[in-house]
């Protein structure tokens, strides 16, 4: 029987036929070293946080049961059913991750009337995407952080290098960077599997001495939680709310891997090993009270401590190795989208195009978890900071997956409401309880969001006026060739591509050449390159090539926010689709705007300035685009905001 293809929900073809369950498996084996590195490394200091945190509880045997009660259904309910059946099935073409979802949401404008609440969900979608950078920045500093700290568990000689050590190792994480992961990436999958056959192993090891421990799968030891702890219990939410901390990364790199391996490796690896192993942690409480100092650590045998410790610092490394990336692919995402300025994006893989390094990013993530570790200096410090911004994401992912499941789904209220809202009330109790925390920390991730936030708005809002500025001084192409009459300007040989934001009106660098050349070449190229609310543009669609009139031609190149746009490759399909051109006889034009902020309505004067900044300290459109440099005049100009 013939072998055929069909797609998943990951935007993957995968082939069905004998080699289908081999290809899932390997998928699902490189799943397990990204996507759940995060979620992966929560055993190191989720149940210790409960007990020993600043709104700790005390771990008595009804305490203990409650708390692993309250993780198994936390697991349950947001882990596997919100965003594992559910919230993954609201892909971008294959594509997660909330700008992906954000993007769907504007895609639904386009085709109706303008809803009242759009505006807010995009809003919401830009904060959403704004708080991970926090979470970029807190993920590598806590876990590798945490597993250093079992050193401290073997002997107290220890404790004074735990930050030295840590820092070591976060500078070499960083400085790898610059080489890609496509080497590295090989060895995360069975590093992973083996990380989570020892979480399972260490938790079983226990749970044998003690199965009664079992019965805190029971939602009633839950509930008798916040009975008998009252205000005390529900604080303890914050320090529970950690084991999910990784969903939104699982998310996004849905892309990677599709949907199903994500899923299967989930059901039949990630969430039995973490369950034994928070087991195990409960059931040696129960033994044991004075272990909540570190429960993890102290589950392993003597002879075990140290490579355990060897181990969970290379889980915390790939569970850090995915959140880096992940504000890479988010910043590209960004720029494409419009919501930042053009950054040096380094391709690492000739393979993967998913495979990038920004050299801005990465330097400014490394400032940032230095920042972080020799400040709050130890993991405990750094839960207490933990949560609120992933937490804020998730009710975002929410709120945002219903008007997605309504609108392109076409679910019905009395379903999408009562689902949205079980998922809401147990995510705003989260966040109710991390909210308690921004005295202790909780305030760097949302000051860093809006930050962030801030600057992503202000390059939005501030294109857009420069847009409709430059709009405004210019005249229709049309108008501009009818000018020409009997009176044509002197044509010289070659041909000029004139770069626009503006497919319809006549580039400002056109109007300055004449002015001041007073000369068009042969062949004038007008190049728009635009970005879609989609993840990829298929190459056949990719550009656009109307002649017009008097040697014009109008070139309209589109992208998706996923990819990098690139004049060579614009020209090659140009060349495919018949525009015949010398490149030792093309020149491009590109204007260079100098931006003069005003108190005229627009922005406040602070955001004109912040946005002139910022245009300043962007990459050049020659490099961005990867144009010949030796090709390329400039011609600048004067706007005022």
């Amino acid at each position: 029987m013939k072998a055929t293809t069909t797609g998943v929900p990951g935007g993957e073809a995968v082939r069905e036929g004998p080699d289908t369950f081999k290809r899932t498996a390997l998928l699902a084996l490189g799943a397990l070293g990204i996507v759940y590195g995060d979620i992966g490394t929560s055993p190191l200091y989720a149940l210790r946080e409960c007990f020993t945190g600043p709104h700790g509880i005390h771990p008595t045997p009804e305490n203990v049961l409650g708390v692993l009660s309250l993780i198994f259904w936390s697991l349950l309910i947001i882990v596997s059913v919100k965003y594992l059946i559910f919230v993954m099935r609201a892909d971008n073409r294959g594509e997660g991750g909330i700008l992906a979802l954000m993007a769907l949401v504007m895609q639904r404008q386009k085709g109706q009337q303008a809803h009242t609440a759009r505006p807010v969900l995009i809003t919401l979608g830009i904060f959403g995407a704004a708080l991970l950078y926090g979470d970029g920045l807190i993920t590598p500093a806590i876990t590798v952080l945490s597993a250093v700290e079992g050193l401290s568990v073997a002997t107290p000689v220890f404790e004074p290098f735990i930050v030295p050590i840590t820092l070591a190792i976060l500078v070499v994480l960083f400085l790898v960077q610059r080489h890609g992961t496509a080497g590295i990436g090989a060895v995360f999958g069975p590093v992973m599997c083996v990380w989570f056959f020892t979480l399972a192993a260490l938790g079983v090891k226990e749970l044998v001495h003690n199965p009664a421990v079992l019965g805190a799968l029971s939602p009633t030891h839950g509930f008798m939680l916040f009975v008998h702890n009252g205000w005390h219990g529900f604080l303890v939410l914050g320090g529970v709310f950690l084991v999910v901390t990784g969903c939104e990364a699982l998310y996004a790199d849905m892309g990677h891997f599709g949907w199903k391996p994500i899923k299967r490796a989930w059901f039949f690896v990630v969430l039995p090993a973490l369950m034994l192993n928070y087991l195990g942690q409960g059931a040696l409480l129960l033994r044991d009270a004075s272990a909540a100092r570190n429960p993890f650590f102290l589950l392993a045998p003597s002879w075990l401590l140290y490579p355990l410790v060897a181990l969970s610092a290379v889980a915390g490394v790939i569970a850090s190795q995915a959140l880096i990336s992940g504000a890479f692919s988010l910043t590209r995402q960004a720029m494409q989208l419009g919501y930042s300025p053009r950054m040096e994006v380094v391709h690492t893989s000739a393979e993967e195009m998913g495979q990038i390094y920004l050299p801005g990013i990465n330097w400014a993530l490394m400032a940032g978890v230095f920042t972080l570790v020799l400040t709050f200096r130890s993991s405990s410090a750094l839960a207490s900071a933990y949560g609120i911004a992933v937490s804020t994401t998730m009710v975002i992912t929410s709120f945002m997956a219903y008007v997605v499941a309504r609108e392109r789904w076409g679910v019905s209220r009395k379903l999408a409401i009562p689902v949205a809202g079980v998922f809401l009330t147990v995510e705003l109790a989260f966040f109710s309880a991390n909210a308690m925390k921004l005295a202790d920390g909780g305030w760097f991730p949302l000051l860093l969001a809006v930050m962030v936030f801030t600057l992503m708005t202000t390059w939005k809002r501030g294109r857009d006026i420069l847009a409709a500025k430059l709009r405004a001084s210019s005249i229709p192409l049309k108008e501009l060739l009818g000018s020409f009459g009997d009176h044509p300007p002197v044509r010289v040989p070659g041909t000029a591509i004139f770069m626009t934001g503006n497919a319809d009106g006549t580039p400002p660098a056109l109007l300055h050449n004449l002015k001041h050349n007073k000369v068009l070449h042969e062949q004038v190229v007008l190049l728009t390159i635009q970005s879609e609310d989609v993840p990829h543009i298929p190459a056949a669609e990719r550009v656009e090539v109307e002649p017009l009139e008097q040697g014009f031609v109008r070139v309209v190149a589109t992208y998706g926010f996923m990819e990098n746009p690139s004049i060579p490759d614009v020209l090659k399909r140009c060349r495919e689709k018949g525009l015949q051109f010398q490149l030792m006889g093309t020149s491009f034009f590109l204007g260079r705007e100098t931006l003069i902020p005003t108190k005229r309505p627009g922005m406040a004067v602070w955001r004109e300035a912040l946005f002139a900044w910022m245009s300043r300290n962007a990459r050049s459109a020659t490099a961005y685009f990867r144009i010949p440099p030796n090709r390329v005049v400039e011609l600048g100009s004067q706007v005022e905001l």
